[in-house]
């Protein structure tokens, strides 16, 4: 936001009398049973490759669900193929043909679908063209969303907004976050929170625009450590944002003390779509409730943002 109005004077008792009272965003109301089979099929061995190779699980998962849905595409079956790899130059390997950006492109064909993990780790990892990514922290799925799309791994003009959407629909986030990844139970993860919470020392100015007031988070940040400093139930301050137990939290995403309008204030009208935006990004960026932002819109749940698209605020 360009207008950031300071709230200089907001007390922690102001802040603690604004509405509890609001509705969840409906994360993961239209998950698909096949998606999250696949998540559980292949997030080890995703986390596995984060840690050898600095890829973010969730983009990994994301991109293996996009580009081979689910492991159910004819590319997908007929070569283990899930990440779309082409042949290239230099390629040895085994490949099969398909219709893409021309009828009969070469793919590559491995002998299991791990082999194609393997591979995409590799090929992302040793690609010139990808060697910025590895400057961006494991935890920073919108950068590498962003950056896979503006280096060419893909040519729909809304790949990045795609993957950004499966990572927040499905939570492959949590992937990311030592705190929310398999094994560690509830009450480890509440711990590992706390200690951070604790070791932390947050200083936020809380600022007003919109009639809504808000901080900008910093690195690190988490929503229990905002909800600590100024004396909000975490859970409440989940609410107002209408996201999900573990949502992480990058350097500049805004944090609402209260609960979004309708529709967005005069004289934002209009939003054009820019590369790595959701729905629900542009709904924290103007204020507005992530289900009127659809409805505004007449866009279904499933809708997924493309580079130049119009959207109505109000």
């Amino acid at each position: 936001m360009n207008f950031h109005c300071k709230y200089r004077y907001i007390s922690v008792l102001s802040l603690l009398l604004i509405c509890l009272f609001v509705s969840g965003r409906a994360w993961g109301q239209n998950r698909l049973r096949v998606y999250e089979e696949y998540i559980e099929n292949y997030s080890d061995i995703a986390v596995r490759h984060m840690n050898d190779y600095n890829i973010p699980a969730s983009i990994t998962l994301a991109q293996g669900l996009l580009e081979s849905g689910a492991g159910m595409s004819e590319l997908a079956r007929r070569s283990n193929n899930h990440f779309g790899i082409k042949c290239h130059r230099g390629w040895r390997g085994e490949s099969v043909y398909a219709a893409d950006d021309t009828p009969n492109d070469c793919f590559r064909k491995y002998r299991r679908v791990e082999d194609s993990y393997e591979d995409h780790a590799q090929f992302l990892s040793t690609g010139a063209r990808y060697r910025e990514l590895f400057d961006l922290p494991a935890t920073d799925y919108k950068g590498w969303a962003r950056g896979l799309q503006k280096t060419g791994y893909a040519t729909d003009k809304a790949y990045a907004n795609k993957l950004i959407k499966l990572i927040e629909d499905y939570e492959l986030y949590r992937f990311d976050n030592k705190n929310y990844r398999k094994g560690v139970t509830r009450s480890q993860r509440e711990e590992n929170i706390n200690r951070e919470v604790a070791q932390a020392n947050w200083t936020h100015q809380p600022y007003k625009t919109h009639g809504l007031v808000y901080v900008i988070a910093v690195n690190g940040d988490t929503f229990a450590g905002i909800a600590r400093e100024f004396g909000f139930k975490e859970s409440d301050l989940l609410k107002f944002n209408e996201v999900p137990e573990g949502f992480p939290l990058s350097e500049g995403d805004i944090v609402y003390f209260q609960k979004k309008k309708a529709r967005a204030d005069k004289p934002y009208f209009e939003h054009v779509v820019q590369i790595g935006e959701s729905m629900y990004s542009i709904s924290q960026k103007y204020g507005i409730q992530l289900r009127n932002l659809y409805r505004l819109n007449k866009k279904s749940y499933e809708y997924v943002p493309e580079e130049g698209d119009v959207l109505r605020l109000r």
